[in-house]
């Protein structure tokens, strides 16, 4: 279907925000707002404050392009607030944004709906070191429940790593994961729609793909196509599709898994508004497939298009 731009109407680029994500938040959003207006689209960023409703109904605006990582934009927060003032936007819904946010819970839902997520325990004042080493074992992932970027992450070795670690991860969050680390390769799906993109394995000098790998560094590889054999592919693609869902999530996002060195496949977090910078995955994986990144923007934002649009 050939959609025209001016069917798009006045579109808000929301970026920025209070997250400890807004510098990469910002790049994205700067990526995203070029990509429109090289496309002929009415774009305008929007830097959101506590006020953002109010000035996306002010603008006024058509829709909203969601380039807003971190808490506040990609938890279900800004989607509430969208649906109840009449916006469209881009991306998941509530649910599946607060889900996906939430790693905790999301891992939970994973695990009644029988998918393999890595064993943890949620560290707290009621759960020891002491205990979390004994029932886990090193080495650890240590996670904050709702940060994006790697923020706040660590990979530990002993009691010592884990305390320190700990310490950090609880200034993002109260509810922080100490997760079973997966030795082997990790892998990263998109999807756009009903779409899977091309799997991409991230390789990496660190000691895991944190921040600097992610956002910084030059020496990331990233595998795309990711090398495994079609039926591997299959399985890979099938289960981060059904992730995606079962958290409830739509529109377009991001699996992140690793592969252990049985070929088993273990599901980390799910990103409902992955980040769109020169760094970033998606639009490596749209390359992969035949998509620069001003069309990847422009579907993006036809999935705010209703039946009567």
């Amino acid at each position: 279907m050939t959609v025209d731009a001016a069917r798009f109407g006045r579109v808000a680029v929301v970026m920025g925000g209070w997250s400890a994500e807004r510098p990469v938040s910002l790049k994205s959003g700067q990526a995203v707002l070029q990509a429109l207006l090289r496309r002929g689209v009415d774009a305008h960023a929007v830097d959101a404050g506590r006020d953002v409703l109010q000035v996306l109904a002010e603008g006024p605006y058509d829709r909203v392009f969601i380039a807003l990582h971190g808490r506040g934009g990609e938890d279900g927060v800004l989607q509430g607030g969208l649906e109840l003032i009449g916006l469209p936007y881009t991306g998941s819904g509530v649910l599946g944004s607060a889900l996906g946010m939430d790693k905790l819970r999301s891992k939970r839902v994973w695990q009644g709906a029988g998918l393999p997520t890595p064993e943890y325990l949620v560290m707290g004042s009621e759960i020891p070191v002491e205990r979390v080493a004994g029932e886990l074992g090193f080495p650890l992932m240590i996670k904050p429940a709702r940060e994006g970027s790697s923020i706040g992450m660590h990979k530990v070795q002993n009691l010592g790593e884990l305390k320190a670690a700990f310490e950090d991860a609880v200034g993002y969050d109260d509810d922080v994961l100490a997760e079973q680390f997966i030795a082997g390769e990790e892998y990263t799906v998109s999807v756009l729609g009903d779409e899977v993109l091309p799997a991409i394995r991230l390789e990496t000098p660190r000691v895991f793909y944190d921040y600097q790998a992610k956002y910084e560094a030059d020496d990331t590889i990233y595998h795309c196509p990711c090398g495994l054999p079609q039926e591997a592919v299959q399985e890979l693609n099938a289960l981060a599709l059904e992730a995606f869902r079962v958290v409830g999530a739509s529109g377009w996002g991001r699996v992140d898994l690793m592969r252990d060195r049985n070929g088993s496949f273990w599901l980390l977090e799910v990103n409902t508004v992955p980040g769109m910078t020169d760094h970033s995955l998606v639009p490596i994986a749209a390359k992969a497939a035949g998509m620069d990144f001003d069309e990847l923007v422009w579907r993006i934002l036809q999935t705010t298009l209703g039946a009567d649009e």
